[in-house]
This record gives C-alpha cells, structure tokens and sequence, in this order.
C-alpha cells in the first residue's frame, strides 16, 4: 500500500542549448512548471504522508527563478537535465518517485530512477 504526493510550482528562467543546431542554440526563456511525485508507504496520525507545505517549501528553495540557467549549472540545461537535478536535490529529504519539468504547454521531460 502506497500514496503518491504531487506538488507542482513554476519558475521563470532563460537559457541556451549548447551544442543544439536550431533555434533553441540562442538565449530564449520559459516559464517552467515542476511536478513532483513523491511515494509514502504509511501516514501520520492525521492521515498525512507528508505536509505538502514541507514539500512546496523545499521545491520552492532549489527552483532558480528569474536566472539564466546556463550561469548556474554546469550541465546544458535541457528539461531533461532539469528534470534530474531537481529529483537529486528532493531526494536527498524525500522518498522522490519522480520529477517532471514542462518547458511549455505540450512539452515536458520526466526523470525517475525507477524506469
């Protein structure tokens, strides 16, 4: 028997794809929304797995709003790379199930270790 806890926030950014051949290669910016799924396998004695302000905060803390990614992360920011790096930084205080980044409207990337 388990739950899964999503909590989504979104984060204004730009950023370039180095290495990428098309428009994508020049700065261009997004607003970025983040879904998180986190598993619990019992509640508390107020039938909560975990708090999702707990979990809002946290996400919130590690979300680089208002920046040009590239700056920040030595990685090339794809929503892919995102989408990990944000699932190591949760994980490291919750049992995470996975991490979705969407770029836009019709285009996310999701990141598990469990697939």
């Amino acid at each position: 028997m388990s739950w899964i806890l999503k909590v989504k926030d979104r984060f204004q950014a730009a950023h370039f794809l180095k290495g990428y051949k098309g428009k994508c290669e020049k700065v261009h910016g997004h607003t970025f929304q983040v879904e998180v799924q986190i598993e619990v396998k019992k509640l508390d004695q107020t039938g909560l797995g975990i708090d999702f302000s707990i979990i809002k905060e946290k996400l919130s803390q590690i979300l680089p709003d208002h920046t040009l990614l590239n700056e920040i992360y030595d990685f090339n920011p794809s929503s892919e790379n995102l989408a990990r790096e944000f699932y190591k930084e949760l994980k490291k205080e919750f049992p995470v199930k996975e991490v979705t980044v969407w770029e836009s409207q019709d285009a996310s990337a999701t990141y598990s270790e469990d697939y």
